[in-house]
């Protein structure tokens, strides 16, 4: 029995305990209530009219008469369960599987003197994206405690894939900083009125995972059965929605990176070296009867960029470790723009088609004086498409676009469709 197969069990299993437990206490309706189940997903196809080689920004006039290529693709399958205890004591979890999750198993290989063989018949990824408990005090004063989302930026906060019209997430953020992001950490949240807000106490990022690529997207990952927390960091978010239809938002993060590992480097040369991550940012989305407009704008520094990317670049580690070799930039930044009209507005059908357009620019290494720069990091991105809502919960997407680079390189047009769904089983 594979991994993704024991991990459904154990869901589904969760599931009817819970319900009948609720059950017996002789109040049906409420119990049904109490019961949240619910999830999201996205299959995926895309053409990329480039070439895919490791080299092909190193030696672009190779790749110029590339073919492309072409993938099928599962980037999210997700199963939600939260459960309302009483008294102000809720629970909520989700287990996501990326890109179909794991397959791997054990075989006796009969024309091998019957050797134990590994085999690893699909990669992907089997993660516990939330896992938390809350105390409600008052609407404007709960209390999280657990595995949580980090509300940096637009996507993590808005990552279903009914919440943005491309097929895959936008780009932009998605390569600066983790997304979906989350943390085990606690969070104290509230609304009142027009505001919501959210202060969280988390471990802070990890410098050696981070990279030329995608900044610090990597930076809260772990390859051991626990998270390093040798280093805290702090983030916030604040929500207005006191115009119809419209929400304006800030957030925001800041904590030291360098040493926040199960192996510290404790030469004299680093005493100073802290690593400080700071992110800022702005999303704001609004709708009416006709339109959807979303955008954001997301700025991050790295202190000390400049002696962590060497130091991560010619770091002795095997080459069987977890940890890229490259530089660091000092900054990045993303900010993107979509905007979507229904057609079908005017008729008296349920049914929604927008057509859309997206326009993002974002850099992943901006250099540190006395770095040399990364043509290739530097990129806009056009995009424009259709999104078909046959019910609200369900959206069937398609578009092309195309990735621009430096004049040095080739640039990546490519073409998407997806099928995608988010929603509750019970609302």
């Amino acid at each position: 029995m594979t991994l993704t197969e024991r991990i459904l069990i154990i869901c589904v299993l969760a599931v009817l305990a819970v319900k009948p437990a609720a059950q017996a206490q002789g109040d049906t309706a409420t119990a049904k209530s109490r019961l949240i189940v619910g999830g999201y997903g996205e299959a995926v196809y895309n053409h990329n009219f480039y070439s895919d080689n490791v080299f092909r920004y190193s030696f672009p006039d190779r790749y110029k008469q590339s073919a492309g290529h072409g993938r099928v693709d599962l980037p999210h399958a997700v199963l939600m369960l939260g459960y309302d205890f009483g008294h102000g004591w809720t629970m909520g979890t989700e287990i996501e599987f990326e890109h179909g999750g794991t397959e791997s198993a054990v075989e006796i290989e009969t024309e091998e003197t019957g050797e134990f063989e590994k085999e690893i018949e699909r990669g992907g990824e089997v993660a516990l994206e939330q896992f938390w408990i809350q105390k409600s005090f008052a609407p404007a004063l709960n209390l999280r405690m657990g595995h949580i989302v980090v509300p940096v930026g637009m996507t993590n906060s808005n990552h279903l894939p009914t919440q943005f019209f491309t097929v895959y997430r936008p780009e932009g953020e998605n390569t600066i900083m983790p997304c979906t992001w989350h943390e085990t950490g606690v969070s104290l949240w509230g609304r009142w009125r027009s505001l919501r807000y959210e202060a969280q106490l988390l471990p802070g990022l990890n410098s050696n995972y981070f990279n030329n690529s995608g900044w610090v997207h990597d930076g809260s990952a772990s390859p051991y059965e626990f998270r390093p927390a040798n280093k805290l960091a702090g983030a916030v978010r604040v929500d207005f929605t006191g115009i119809k239809g419209l929400r304006l938002s800030l957030s925001g993060y800041v904590g030291n990176s360098f040493n926040n590992d199960i192996v510290t480097d404790k030469r004299t040369r680093y005493d100073d070296v802290k690593g400080t991550v700071l992110i800022g940012a702005f999303d704001f989305a609004y709708r009416n009867r006709w339109l959807v407009v979303r955008g954001n704008a997301d700025y991050g520094h790295l202190s000390d960029a400049a002696v962590i990317g060497p130091r991560n670049q010619n770091q002795n580690h095997s080459t069987s470790s977890p940890y890229p070799h490259t530089l660091v930039g000092e900054k990045a930044m993303a900010t993107g723009i979509e905007a979507g009209v229904d057609v079908l507005a005017a008729t008296n059908t349920r049914h929604k088609l927008f057509l859309f357009g997206r326009y993002d620019y974002y850099d992943s290494f901006i250099p540190a004086d006395g770095q040399a720069d990364f043509g290739w990091s530097d990129r806009n991105v056009f995009t424009a498409g259709v999104n078909y809502y046959p019910i609200p919960e369900i959206a069937i997407k398609a578009e092309g676009g195309i990735r621009i680079l430096g004049e040095e390189y080739n640039n990546e047009p490519f073409v998407a469709v997806g099928v995608t769904w988010a929603g509750y089983f019970n609302k």
